[in-house]
């Protein structure tokens, strides 16, 4: 593949490097096993039992999580290509 004045494989390590951060989101975002929490390990606010039954391990209040998904967003919109278009927005 011609890429210009990237070295050989550069490419293919952007493509791995998205892939591995887009694994690891997902992961954070499983949340953890085991039993739910009845109040929210970030405000201490009581985490609804309707919530509790529908996410198995939640451990974040509906606020909290948004806060968490919403940061999340934000730092998902990172431009790895590097092409002359994005550099100039």
């Amino acid at each position: 593949m011609a890429t210009g004045w990237a070295r050989e494989g550069a490419v293919q390590e952007q493509i791995d490097s998205t892939v591995a951060e887009g694994v690891e989101l997902a992961r954070a975002r499983l949340g953890q096993a085991g039993e739910s929490l009845e109040h929210c390990e970030e405000c201490g606010d009581d985490i609804p039992q309707r919530r509790r039954e529908a996410i198995p391990g939640v451990r974040l209040c509906v606020a909290c999580q948004e806060a968490v998904d919403q940061d999340h967003r934000s730092n998902a919109g990172f431009n790895r290509r590097g092409s002359k278009d994005s550099q100039l927005r």
